[in-house]
């Protein structure tokens, strides 16, 4: 006998109904009994086994001392042939085992990265995981064209505003360039002020100029009250792409290091390697040479000032064999990103990460799964810092706010994974199964049910859970068309007021700020 299809439920227009539903979506009083939050511990996921990490680590150590690393800048050449270190005739610089292990014995294990608004800090390190932006993007996806444009210092500023207004980005880093920025010194000081002005969360920027860093440090001292002031809680990271991958530094951005550290600045030391490309093409020695080169660099930052805040960025990225083009959103960028993680975790030194990275051009299927898969299992192995976690497309070749709006949607329901489940007496529910089979036979209307509501589900502001009948009657938009309603209504009235127009003022008289005032 054929079975015949069911009918689809139909919708019940109960006021009752409504107003338990309106009682029961109230968010908790306490952002402590929200059902996730910034910070959760990670490290379910191990991709490596204790051999795997351990010979990764001494093999990363052989090669810094018997190979070196290229290039390096007086400053960290000086720092270090002072420790024990040797510059060879080919002007590489080598470190042995016991100096690159009394570097990490300096290195912060732990640090605040503050906000503007300290309630909004983050504590990096440990097991703690936290998703934020990062990226220097030079598209911007236009859903209306479905065609890409230049990024502009508007976008840089736009994407700070949002992330201000979501729950589950935790921290905001510059995920555009301003390519309507005619000079470096006009990138650098707009691009941080953008960032400053569009976000009291903790922030992250890069410069191109030492002396750049300097007049913002000035800038950030302005918003924060005078001099010095940003150096007591510094809210900026640094992101530094301070090598030319195989082992070598990249000149400018290690003097810019140096202004990063001389003025408080924390530092995200960052390897992007490309395995395949700039990087061995097995994963392993993909890892082995990004972890080389970031413990160089931890070691010359604290040889030259112990114990400043750093994360090590082990960012090992993967090519397409077939092509040699960047693969952001591969499985083996997934786990290969897990990896670095857990490998930094099992160091004890704080961890940031890449993911998200989908290879598509828009928002769809492709992207959703990339994303989903990368971030996920990043998160579950205890990245600190999972970086561009949200917003990007094309391989980091562009971003899109309305991606952002459907990553913060997916980054609650990962952080959800992250928490896993909690198992004792009151969950494990024994007396609620009892009440229920004595009484109604279901679950909906029971204490506990009421109570975790808020507490123990994430429930997505874009993703739809409605019946066919109640989405089509609500117009069949996709998550893509609600993700633009929604980034045209934050854009419209989300407007952080942490800096206020006296001080915006102060700061437009000494430098020379590109964005137009909103207080004008």
């Amino acid at each position: 006998m054929t079975e015949q299809p069911r009918e689809a439920p139909r919708r019940r227009r109960s006021g009752g109904r409504a107003g338990r539903i309106a009682e029961r979506q109230a968010p908790p009083a306490s952002a402590a009994e929200r059902p996730v939050r910034p910070g959760l511990p990670g490290g379910r996921y191990a991709p490596l086994t204790e051999s795997d990490m351990q010979q990764i680590y001494d093999t990363a150590l052989r090669l810094l001392e018997d190979t070196g690393m290229g290039t390096p800048i007086p400053e960290f050449t000086e720092v270090v042939v002072d420790a024990g270190g040797r510059l060879d005739p080919n002007g590489r610089l080598h470190y042995p085992r016991g100096l690159i292990e009394r570097g990490m014995e300096l290195a912060a294990k732990e640090w605040i990265w503050h906000g503007f608004d300290d309630d909004k800090s983050i504590h990096v390190g440990g097991d703690r995981v936290h998703f934020g932006t990062a990226g220097a993007a030079v598209l911007v996806h236009d859903p209306e064209t479905n065609r890409f444009r230049e990024s502009t210092l508007r976008d840089v500023y736009d994407c700070a505003r949002l992330v201000d207004s979501f729950e589950h980005v935790h921290f905001f880093g510059r995920m555009c360039v301003a390519r309507d920025m005619q000079t470096p010194r006009d990138l650098d000081i707009s691009t941080a002020y953008a960032v400053l002005t569009g976000t009291s969360k903790p922030s992250g920027s890069a410069w191109f100029d030492p002396r750049h860093v300097h007049e913002t440090v000035d800038m950030f001292d302005i918003a924060l009250g005078g001099p010095g002031e940003f150096a007591k809680r510094p809210f900026i990271l640094a992101y530094n792409t301070f090598v030319v991958p195989p082992m070598r530094f990249a000149e400018e951005a290690n003097r810019c290091m140096v202004a990063q550290v001389e003025t408080g600045m924390p530092v995200q030391l960052l390897s992007a390697g490309q395995a395949g490309a700039t990087a061995p093409a097995a994963l392993a020695g993909a890892l082995v040479q990004g972890l080389a080169e970031c413990l160089a660099g931890l070691c010359n930052v604290n040889l030259m000032r112990p114990g400043h805040p750093c994360v090590m960025g082990l960012w090992p990225f993967v090519s397409d064999l077939r092509t040699g083009a960047m693969s952001g959103g591969s499985g083996e960028e997934a786990v290969l990103n897990a990896a670095a993680a857990q490998l930094l975790n099992w160091l004890g030194l704080p961890s940031a990460v890449p993911a998200s990275m989908t290879d598509s051009k828009l928002p769809d299927s492709q992207s959703g799964y990339e994303k989903g898969l990368t971030v996920g299992l990043a998160a579950n192995a205890g990245a600190n810092l999972v970086m561009e976690s949200a917003g990007m497309l094309a391989s980091l070749l562009a971003c899109s706010p309305e991606q952002l709006v459907i990553d913060n949607d997916m980054l609650g329901a990962i952080n959800r994974t992250v928490r896993g489940v909690e198992v004792d007496e009151g969950t494990l529910s024994a007396d609620v199964i009892a009440e229920v089979i004595a009484g109604p036979g279901h679950f909906l209307g029971s204490d506990q049910t009421l109570s975790l509501m808020q507490t123990e589900y994430v429930y997505p502001i874009i993703g739809d859970r409605e019946s066919p009948e109640n989405w089509t009657d609500a117009g069949g938009l996709s998550a893509l068309q609600l993700a633009q309603r929604r980034t045209r209504q934050v854009l419209a009235e989300h407007y952080p007021d942490h800096i206020g127009p006296e001080v915006d003022a102060r700061i437009r008289e000494a430098f020379p700020i590109r964005l137009p005032s909103r207080f004008s």
